[in-house]
């Protein structure tokens, strides 16, 4: 089960903060509305994998998504765009993804 919503996490986080970039790209560096467009299909997509969490508390399971997001978003934002994390950025994500292990995989 936590290797179902791990993997859920990812792709959501491929899925939003992708489909934030295409937007992003869309509008900021000019390359159009099909680049919109296919930001917000993903976007869109992004809400349908979040449901398939194994967990049934929706709110449980976006507040544990805004950690793996902000760990994808410097993840991407080296990738796509060249950015460097300086150590606090990296100790911040790392203090996020801590909390979303708490959040969702902690006995109850």
């Amino acid at each position: 089960m936590v290797l179902k919503s791990a993997a859920l996490f990812v792709l959501a986080a491929l899925l939003e903060i992708g489909g934030a970039w295409l937007v992003w790209q869309g509008l900021r560096e000019h390359r159009g509305w099909l680049w919109i467009g296919a930001g917000a299909v993903s976007l869109g997509a992004y809400g349908f994998v979040a449901a398939f969490q194994p967990d049934s508390h929706f709110g449980r399971v976006l507040a544990a998504y805004g950690g793996v997001f902000i760990a994808g978003s410097l993840i991407w934002g080296v990738i796509a765009d060249g950015f460097r994390p300086d150590r606090w950025d990296v100790i911040g994500a790392l203090i996020c993804l801590g909390g979303v292990g708490i959040i969702m995989y902690g006995p109850r």
